[in-house]
């Protein structure tokens, strides 16, 4: 058994396998073998000098463990439980008490051992998520399918996967359809419709077809792999409450070490050999029950417990700090476009200028747009394709940020996006521009023009997440004082949804570099900030942000580099369970200190008065450990009742049909 060097909690080693614990237990079996041979030579009436050699036999075996780990403290320079463990046995040992020692020891040993097994499910729980991706992949090259391990497979390649198989890689299907559980991932149960075109990723599971799946990404690369890291990161790391309960150890060690003295030197005070030795038993007690152990995993069992929950509703944490942060929010900042919106926009209008035809428009919309990944870019081609419209060959193409793009295309030059950055360009479109506008208030506008002639806008409307209203009532119930939505939408499509939600204020028509600010702005007055946004054009919010939460897979690259935390699909309700997940942890963790400390301060009067014999010491230590443990589990309970009660809800709104924004918008007003 041995302690993480940074959390201080007591781990095996994941790669520890069957043989290995088999011979940790037969080392434990054979020094409580030797002791009671020796506990049956005593009662037995042997001499003294033969029976106590088994007890000091199988003392020194299972004392070795505890004073490899006693070393490695001292070595940091951080003497904690096992310190303390290895001064009581040694201390036994100095006074004749083989037999003692050798018991105590055991008792330390296998309840370490023991317990720590019980913390080693977060650990499994690793292994299983790398167990969910398989060792060997079907790679197809040139219509011929062959066999191959993981770590051939490239990028670019075609990879062949049966129904019933969990996906090997990251990809894009190129040829099949089937039903993909996703739930190892996203936490969620319903199987998503996978065609042509759809991203698919390692560990979910093929459930119907057969897919043909061009390889995106590989091994630590996949989603799953960062998740496998992102949470090996998040249990090594340390916050700091971590560090302030390792200090607070460190002070420990020695005043336990006083404590003990203390009570050895006011109860040695005898000429008589069986009060000394019982001054010493009680000395040697006092630094069994006082052994930090319990105190040192108060907040890593806590944590651990939490990315699990977290985990099952697919939620990503990178560090401890970040969810440590969660707890004290008093500010939320949501994204409005593929956050409190859906982010799949419809062309609900075209507005062509004086003179000009909506099929010309539409074409010259599409021309500009066809090389942009702007979700009201997809959506303006969507509807070109649907028209027959075939977007002309491009020569030339640039977006300005945040603002639109350029482009030559057959032969012409083509700006397209917002009218503000038109007008600029051509100030004598102003009047025309304005008066287009008013025809798509509360839409999204794409304004477009041509060699320097205006030629009209494209409407587009966005639709409001069904929960999104939901999600702000709790996250204000949950005792957040402030929740905003920064946007670089016009004001009016702002305020239409920020009407329908109920958000307390609303920054529309901002740059990134200006929600930056924004947000800056709110730091600098004290607010404690959580911003929500969809990972690709919020990333400097998300990073400066006390905590940034990026929604949905098709951000996690970018999660994983600028926000705290990931969710793996797009359902808001996620933010608030978040939070109370963070208040309860925090709730948790001084749980356990005050647990921890309460039996130390219970044992350290119980064995200093003489009302705890050395032999009941391991079992209260043990006691507080367990319970220490079972405290922290609650949390994992937690993450449960929120999966089934969120079951009921999604139940409850399948029948619900999706409302479009102006129908929230007439219904609020109303």
């Amino acid at each position: 058994m041995s302690r993480d060097p940074d959390t201080g909690l007591a781990v095996m080693d994941p790669s520890l396998g069957a043989e290995r614990l088999e011979r940790r237990l037969f080392v434990a079996l054979l020094g409580g073998v030797l002791l009671l041979v020796s506990w049956i030579l005593t009662i037995a009436g042997w001499q003294e000098q033969i029976a106590t050699l088994p007890a000091a036999a199988g003392a020194v075996i299972l004392a070795i463990p505890l004073i490899l780990g006693a070393r490695r403290e001292l070595l940091r320079g951080q003497p904690s439980s096992e310190t303390l463990a290895s001064l009581a046995v040694a201390a036994a040992v100095a006074t004749g008490n083989f037999l003692a020692a050798g018991f105590l020891a055991f008792f330390l040993w296998t309840a370490n051992l023991v317990l720590s097994r019980t913390a080693w499910g977060a650990q499994r729980a690793i292994r299983d998520l790398i167990e969910l991706t398989p060792d060997t992949a079907r790679l197809v090259e040139g219509g011929v399918e062959r066999e191959v391990s993981l770590a051939e497979v490239r990028v670019g390649q075609m990879v062949r996967v049966r129904p019933g198989e969990n996906l090997p890689v990251d990809g894009r299907i190129r040829a099949g359809s089937s039903d993909i559980n996703q739930a190892s991932l996203t936490g969620e149960a319903v199987p998503v419709e996978a065609t042509v075109g759809t991203d698919v990723y390692a560990g979910t599971t093929n459930l119907t077809g057969q897919i043909d799946i061009e390889v995106t990404a590989v091994a630590g690369e996949t989603t799953i792999g960062k998740v496998e890291a992102l949470i090996r990161e998040a249990e090594s790391s340390r916050t700091e409450r971590q560090e302030l309960i390792e200090q607070l150890a460190a002070y420990y060690v020695p005043v336990v070490l006083m404590v003990a003295g203390l009570v050895w030197f006011f109860t040695a005070k005898s000429d008589n050999e069986l009060v000394r030795n019982d001054a010493a038993l009680r000395a040697i007690t006092v630094l069994v029950v006082t052994c930090p152990g319990a105190l040192l995993i108060s907040h890593p069992t806590a944590m651990v417990a939490a990315f699990a929950a977290a985990a099952r509703l697919g939620i990503m944490i990178k560090h401890t700090k970040t969810l440590e942060a969660a707890g004290g929010i008093d500010t939320v900042v949501l994204d409005k476009t593929g956050t409190l919106t859906t982010g799949r926009f419809a062309v609900s209008r075209l507005v062509p200028a004086t003179g000009v035809e909506g099929a010309d428009l539409l074409q010259a919309a599409a021309d500009a747009e066809q090389s942009s990944n702007h979700p009201l870019a997809r959506s303006i081609l969507d509807t070109a394709a649907q028209a027959r419209i075939e977007p002309a060959s491009i020569e030339h193409y640039e977006e300005a940020h945040g603002r639109g793009v350029h482009a030559r295309a057959g032969g012409a030059s083509l700006h397209a996006g917002r009218a503000d950055w038109l007008i600029e360009l051509r100030p004598e479109i102003r009047d025309e521009a304005r008066a287009v506008e008013g025809r798509i208030e509360g839409m999204s506008g794409v304004h477009v023009m041509r060699d320097g002639i205006y030629l009209g806008a494209i409407g587009l409307e966005d639709r409001l997440r069904r929960n999104a209203r939901e999600v702000v009532d709790r996250i204000r119930h949950l005792g957040v004082r402030r929740v905003c939505m920064f946007t670089g939408d016009r004001l009016s499509v702002a305020k239409r949804v920020g009407v329908a939600v109920g958000v307390d204020a609303i920054e529309a028509e901002c740059l990134p570099e200006e929600k930056h600010g924004e947000l800056m702005y709110l730091m600098r007055k004290g607010h404690r900030t959580l911003v929500v946004g969809d990972g690709i054009n919020d990333g400097p919010i998300l990073a400066s942000a006390d905590v940034g939460v990026a929604m949905g897979l098709s951000g996690s690259d970018i999660a994983t580099n600028s926000a705290g935390v990931a969710l793996m699909n797009d359902d808001l309700r996620h933010i608030p369970f978040l939070l109370e997940l963070a208040r309860r942890a925090r709730s948790v963790i001084a749980q356990n200190i005050g647990l921890s400390l309460a039996l130390a301060v219970l044992g350290l009067a119980l064995a200093a008065t003489g009302n705890i014999t050395l032999w009941l010491a391991p079992v209260l230590y043990a006691f507080g450990y367990l319970l220490v443990i079972l405290n922290s589990m609650r949390l994992v309970r937690f993450g449960a009742e929120f999966s089934a009660a969120e079951e009921m809800r999604r139940q409850r709104e399948a029948a619900r049909p999706v409302k479009p924004l102006r129908a929230a918008e007439r219904l609020r007003s109303a």
